[in-house]
């Protein structure tokens, strides 16, 4: 008996919807792709099929972007997704690499820490010490897994890696082989490879990347939703997803209520009220559209767990709070002024008002 697992990979979790699409693509496909570009596509921004078969939309947004990112990764480039925290950056990486190879486990996670065995290669030092340096002692990053077999690799927070770490890539991107000195050996890169990295703009200065790996990379820009209905329509998607995922017992939240939390997302991000009327203080926190589906996600677990199973304003409150406050002196401030002055003096957000009063 299998055990169920938190979060299944996109191959897994959409393996259904690839398979339909792998029926009806008659297109060219590149070398090892399992899919066309235009399937890949239209795995990620969802559509009818001839065969009468849904596909799920997995990015709401501009179609041409996407296009864009796809084309990219069919060519010898590799692909850099840079915008705003919660732009989905690494749910479109994600997603292009099941629907592209069947397998979006060959992933780096960057972080301070990250070193050059983990974006090169590594040695196994029992066998290292007992038989000296050999392929057997090789232990395999996934970026060398993913050239061995023509796999796309992932590479996530791309500027959180320390510079000298992050060149390590120019070789491998620019001549499409790895060096193993120690064997005076090479690992080639089977066709079908590539890279897609993510970067944000909250770490730019962090670890700029330098020019020469710039020049390396096609950049594909992922903006925030450009209207509150678009964003809400994904808040919606993403909240009923993972409700069912997480199993909680709770009702999927009214529209309304999604629509107030994605409203003062916006308007706290944006620095002006929807209409464009009034004139905010932004806080330091980043107010993305994943922390909207994290703040409605909590609230559905406290109303499922501690209350009567329907999402109300005090459930949201915690939440909400505890997203806009990141700094407790500057932050506080904003987020008091934008009570009393916007959230008071809309009749129909009474009891929120009231909610997030009380939590202060």
């Amino acid at each position: 008996m299998s055990t169920p697992v938190l979060r299944q990979h996109a191959e897994q979790q959409f393996a259904e919807e690839i398979e339909a699409l792998k029926k009806v693509d008659q297109r060219q496909r590149p070398t090892n792709w399992q899919l066309s570009p235009w399937a890949v596509v239209t795995y990620l921004m969802g559509g009818k099929l001839d065969s009468g078969f849904t596909v799920s939309p997995k990015y709401i947004g501009n179609r041409r972007l996407m296009e864009i990112a796809v084309a990219t990764v069919a060519t010898d480039r590799a692909l850099l997704l840079f915008g705003v925290p919660g732009t989905a950056k690494s749910w479109v990486s994600e997603h292009m690499s099941a629907a592209i190879c069947g397998d979006s486990t060959l992933l780096v996670q960057g972080t301070a820490g990250t070193n050059e065995e983990l974006i090169r290669y590594g040695w196994n030092y029992a066998e290292l010490l007992a038989h000296g340096p050999s392929e057997k002692a090789i232990v395999a990053s996934p970026l060398m897994q993913a050239m061995r077999l023509g796999k796309i690799a992932r590479i996530e927070e791309l500027t959180r890696i320390p510079a000298d770490v992050q060149d390590s890539l120019i070789t491998v991107l620019s001549e499409k082989t790895l060096p193993i000195p120690e064997l005076g050996s090479e690992v080639q890169a089977t066709r079908g490879f590539s890279v897609i990295a993510t970067a944000n703009n909250r770490d730019k200065g962090v670890n700029e990347l330098s020019s020469a790996l710039k020049r390396r990379f096609n950049t594909v820009i992922l903006p925030v939703p450009s209207s509150e209905e678009e964003e809400i329509s994904i808040v919606v998607k993403r909240v009923s997803e993972l409700g069912r995922a997480l199993e909680l017992p709770a009702e999927p939240p009214a529209l309304k209520e999604v629509a107030r939390i994605v409203r003062i997302f916006r308007e706290l991000r944006n620095g002006q009220t929807e209409d464009g009327k009034s004139k905010l203080k932004s806080p330091s926190s980043t107010l993305s559209t994943a922390e909207a589906i994290s703040v409605i996600n909590n609230g559905m677990a406290l109303a499922g767990h501690f209350g009567d199973g329907v999402l109300s304003a005090s459930d949201m409150a915690a939440g909400m709070i505890g997203a806009v406050i990141k700094d407790p002196v500057q932050d506080q401030v904003v987020w008091t002024e934008y009570l009393e002055t916007i959230v008071k003096e809309r009749s129909d957000w009474k009891d929120l008002y009231r909610a997030f009063r009380e939590q202060l």
